[in-house]
């Protein structure tokens, strides 16, 4: 006796996306990796891999301990104030706008290690802070993450800064500094994510208390 199976076209959609779903959530394989660069900063490795797709290639990655950046907010005013920072970048060659941010020391925790960088920088200190955002920086060669913290109830005092962290300081209200994001003239990827992020907040009437959703973000 002969049986003949036939699958329904929705059964065989089902099995390639399982298929497509598993591929997605696997790793590339490294075949071989090894350090090129080690600076006080970052460390480059070039690594063979074997990559979901079936991809063999070389990947030269840089790899840091990750950043924090703070998006510290005064909300005694008639509008928010937005502390920003100019200062120069020599790989941008030019004066940047940008919020308070620098590099998690090896060992040490992100939520610390945002309110040192607040500290050292402005002299502000905070009462109430909060991860906002979570995010790899050039996720295409860069390991890189930013963790964002909202930081409110400030609290003014003598900065600490190291001798190239010298800059201009100056509270900013959010509507300048949106105008400032959608004409240009901030040019940081973790500035312009953070100060969208605000006024999104507020524009929907969020306000800046605890997050709408209960998802956890990795640490």
């Amino acid at each position: 006796m002969l049986y003949i199976v036939v699958m329904s076209r929705s059964l065989k959609s089902k099995s390639k996306s399982v298929a497509s779903n598993k591929r997605s959530r696997s790793k590339a394989r490294v075949i071989s990796s090894r350090t090129v660069y080690r600076g006080p900063v970052f460390w480059v490795t070039t690594d063979e891999v074997q990559e979901p797709g079936g991809v063999r290639a070389r990947r030269d990655v840089i790899h840091h301990t990750g950043s924090v950046v703070v998006l510290a907010v005064d909300e005694t005013g008639s509008e928010p104030g937005v502390l920003l920072e100019r200062q120069y970048r020599h790989a941008a060659k030019d004066y940047l706008w940008e919020l308070p941010a620098g590099r998690i020391d090896r060992g040490e925790r992100p939520l610390p290690a945002a309110k040192r960088e607040l500290l050292e920088e402005t002299g502000y200190t905070a009462s109430h802070w909060r991860r906002i955002l979570y995010f790899y920086a050039s996720p295409g060669f860069v390991a890189e993450t930013m963790s964002v913290y909202l930081a409110t109830g400030l609290r003014a005092g003598t900065a600490q800064p190291e001798a190239d962290e010298m800059g201009q300081l100056r509270m900013v209200p959010l509507p300048t500094a949106l105008r400032m994001v959608l004409r240009g003239a901030v040019r940081d990827a973790k500035t312009i994510a953070s100060v969208l992020w605000l006024d999104h907040q507020l524009a929907h009437k969020h306000g800046l208390g605890a997050p709408q959703s209960k998802r956890r973000m990795p640490r």
